[in-house]
């Protein structure tokens, strides 16, 4: 995906399913937050908390990080790499590709392992790839479906005004 103002929107069932994929990852590993982010690096949703973090900020340097990895990705003749791992002394960081238009990153501290995040993340993965491409095919079928619900509506409010 380049850059640019994301191709789709959500529903309210959409980004409630979402959020609810995500709360549930959080409560399986025991991790402190989990974001969504496009990747131009705008925040699309945040779970749970990290304490003393701007999210739009981590938002914003996550994607260029995950952009960058995919350059490194390349130079080593991959496609890209579809996760990355930044391990610190109190927090650390797992961050995933999801359908190739979003960002999962999930923070986690000692109350958790990197294994069970790891394990945890190919299902959460797939999870919300199968959440947005309903979304998706939402949007693409929704200009469609509102030109016919529409459709007529323009006479009738002319005969409504003919007397």
């Amino acid at each position: 995906m380049t850059a640019g103002a994301p191709s789709w929107t959500f529903t309210e069932d959409d980004f409630g399913a979402i959020t609810g994929s995500m709360r549930r990852f959080l409560d399986d590993t025991n991790s402190m937050c989990a974001m969504l982010v496009d990747k131009s690096g705008q925040l699309v949703t945040t779970v749970g908390s990290a304490p003393g973090l701007d999210p739009t900020t981590f938002a914003t340097l996550t994607a260029a990080d995950f952009g960058a990895n995919d350059q490194l990705a390349r130079i080593l003749g991959e496609t890209d790499f579809t996760t990355l791992f930044h391990q610190g002394e109190r927090e650390s960081v797992f961050v995933a590709d999801v359908a190739r238009r979003l960002i999962l990153v999930v923070i986690f501290d000692s109350r958790t392992s990197v294994g069970l995040v790891k394990l945890k993340l190919k299902p959460q993965v797939e999870e919300l790839t199968a959440l947005l491409d309903v979304a998706m095919s939402r949007s693409r079928l929704g200009v469609p479906q509102q030109e016919k619900l529409l459709h007529g509506a323009e006479q009738e409010i002319d005969d409504l005004f003919q007397w």
